[in-house]
């Protein structure tokens, strides 16, 4: 999720180099040489510059950016972009001139890490006068994290004579992208992102051009639909052909978007454009992409079959429920089945009892834990499976994981239209005894649905002394998750602000330099999985806290035996829950490592429920996710395996993980 560091080992340039170009596949190559010590082996002032980001102690920082070494003034900017706190900016600012490219590269980085509108004025103002290519870009992109509204213009206008640099055309379609991303954008920056979307601009530029115009709200892009969908179907990259796909979404009112969306679903040869291009699809254009959404429930990639069978849950109208009933039946990949079963429930009429009933048989007859979580998803549709989801969710002994999918689809029920309101009472007496069980899922769920103002629960739960009896209970900062979904409701009960969420301090669970110092540059790790071997490199040198926890929770054989619990087509997997739902955590929490890294294809990424609240669970990216670029650590990368990554699915096991050299 974003760039390599200058200082850092040539190993890991290799790996993570091509950031923001797609996927890197460079494979492990057998050595007798002896591995390479990592930086913080070498040298104790870099270990102290992390030991001081790792407890979030700014002013000790910031002796360290007048150092005479520009290694240090660079570790130290770095380490500011994880702190993110805008006292630095001032100083910050004052090392954009500095003599060392690197440290200016840094400084922009960790200016735009801080998002903090005073750092605009200087921003602005090293665009036009920055002499090194790729600082430039950098000070772009920071820009777009930074710019005011009034200010968005410098982005769209780049003085003349930058009109050729590519590194400058990169900086601005980055820049745009990540205003898009704050809610600022204009008629003249959607038009100067179209425009880079122009086959002969970098690839960089184009792909950060498509995911700005995808991910950018509000836009209608129905005037520039030919351009668009011509980046959909002919860019070389399956990076901005995905991105641009996911844009075409917002084209819908051009006539000719439906058959572009349907053509790139069933033919192109990425199995994430075909994913974007459903997910593009809309129930304004459901009668003409139908049948390119039918041909995809049977797609030989399971994420593109899956993606289908949402399109129809979320989009289906006047079908009846039984036809969606017979195709479910013929289809092997329980989550697309499942799925389905969910559209045809959701279908209106007089099958819709016997349709329930054909998912409550399913359900008895199965013993995947996982595939129940979604059968009961699937109810939810249906307010007259209330009863059966309510017994199974509370019933004694039941595994954590089908309590948790009970308690969303409890939620999930009591927001159907009709949901009758002769059962809103028996809803809020589900949620207190959630929020009472014990278990942390229930009671965050549950907390959430409380807290709801769609739902009106606060009438008939309007005292929150249940809720702060459960809050008490929980231990932190492994309950952290939990703990903010109670007291935030707590908050909502009385009408006050929002209390501040406990996050990890440094003392509670440092660094531990001794495990960092014996990890070598280039260490690998094997996942070995139920579907084939993932290889990542560690990057200990841009996340040392976090590697050195994943080595030793490795060591201890922590996650061997555990399931990738979370699957988003197109996005990300993710496991290493103790729990197998998502709501698990080790007894500690670590600090957000944000060093110079993207999200690319293959990034492995720390979950976590906010900053500095990251512990055991990981995700690995199916393809560049640039929106989590400096929000989520990123530890590893997959040097081999994708083709494994991109077939895992809920359920499917951690079997072991190994280091190796």
């Amino acid at each position: 999720m974003t760039n390599h560091a200058l200082y850092r080992a040539a190993t890991v340039a290799a790996v993570v180099g091509c950031a923001g170009l797609g996927a890197c596949a460079s494979r492990p190559v057998a050595s007798t040489v002896a591995p390479a010590s990592n930086v913080f082996a070498t040298d104790s002032v870099l270990r102290r510059i992390a030991t001081v980001q790792d407890e979030r102690r700014t002013a000790a920082l910031l002796p360290y950016l007048s150092r005479p070494e520009g290694t240090y003034r660079r570790a130290a900017a770095e380490a500011l972009a994880s702190v993110q706190d805008k006292t630095a900016t001032p100083a910050l600012a004052a090392r954009l001139p500095d003599a060392d490219a690197a440290v200016r590269r840094a400084a922009a980085y960790a200016l735009g890490q801080t998002a903090d509108s005073t750092a605009e004025a200087a921003l602005q103002q090293r665009v036009a006068t920055e002499p090194d290519a790729v600082v430039r870009r950098y000070v772009l992109e920071a820009l777009g994290r930074c710019t005011s509204r009034a200010g968005l213009g410098t982005l769209v206008r780049l003085p003349a004579a930058l009109a050729a640099d590519t590194a400058a055309l990169s900086g601005q379609a980055w820049g745009l992208y990540r205003a898009g991303l704050r809610g600022l954008t204009s008629e003249a920056a959607v038009s100067r992102l179209v425009q880079l979307l122009a086959p002969a601009n970098p690839i960089s530029a184009r792909l950060a051009a498509a995911n700005a115009l995808a991910r950018t709200r509000g836009l209608n892009l129905a005037p520039y639909a030919a351009a668009v969908s011509s980046a959909a179907q002919s860019d070389a990259s399956y990076t901005v052909r995905s991105a641009a796909a996911g844009a075409l979404g917002k084209a819908a009112e051009a006539p000719a978007v439906p058959a572009v969306l349907a053509t790139l679903a069933r033919r192109d040869a990425d199995y994430r454009v075909r994913v974007s291009a459903l997910r593009a699809m809309n129930a304004a254009m459901y009668a003409p992409v139908k049948e390119a959404a039918w041909a995809a429930l049977t797609d030989a990639h399971d994420q593109v079959a899956l993606a289908a069978a949402e399109f129809f849950l979320a989009h289906a109208t006047n079908e009846p429920g039984t036809l969606f009933l017979e195709k479910a039946n013929k289809l092997v990949p329980w989550r697309v089945r499942a799925t389905l079963l969910a559209a045809a429930l959701r279908q209106p009429g007089p099958e819709r009892a016997a349709i329930r009933q054909a998912i409550q048989e399913r359900y008895a007859a199965i013993p995947d834990v996982y595939e129940r979580g979604y059968l009961l998803k699937a109810l939810a549709e249906d307010p007259d499976a209330f009863e059966f989801v309510l017994q199974t969710t509370f019933a004694p002994q039941q595994s954590v994981v089908v309590g948790t999918y009970g308690m969303e689809a409890l939620v999930t029920m009591r927001q159907q239209k009709d949901f009758p309101e002769s059962r809103y009472p028996d809803v809020a007496l589900a949620l207190r005894r959630g929020v009472l069980s014990g278990d942390v899922a229930k009671m965050g769920i549950a907390a959430e649905a409380i807290r709801d103002p769609k739902l009106d629960l606060r009438r008939l739960l309007p005292n929150p002394d249940f809720l702060v009896r459960a809050r008490d209970q929980l231990t932190l900062p492994r309950d952290v998750e939990a703990w903010q979904s109670l007291q935030q409701t707590i908050d909502f009960l009385q009408n006050r602000p929002a209390t501040p969420a406990p996050v990890a301090q440094a003392a509670t669970h440092p660094i531990n330099w001794d495990m960092v110092t014996s990890i070598p540059a280039g260490q690998r790790a094997v996942i070995q999985t139920s579907k084939g071997r993932i290889i990542l490199h560690l990057l200990v040198e841009q996340a040392p806290g976090s590697v050195a926890s994943f080595v030793e929770l490795t060591r201890q054989g922590f996650y061997n035996g555990k399931n990738f619990h979370r699957v988003v087509p197109n996005f990300v997997a993710q496991g290493g829950c103790p729990r197998g739902d998502g709501w698990g955590s080790s007894d500690y929490n670590l600090r957000s490592e944000f060093a110079d890294l993207r999200y690319t294809e293959g990034a492995v990424g720390l979950a976590s429920a906010g900053k500095d609240t990251e512990s055991c669970q990981w995700f690995i990216t199916h393809a560049p996710t640039p929106h989590l670029d400096g929000r989520y650590t990123i530890f590893a990368q997959v040097v081999e395996g994708m083709d494994v990554v991109s077939r895992l699915g809920i359920g499917d096991k951690i079997e072991r993980i190994e280091l190796v050299k």
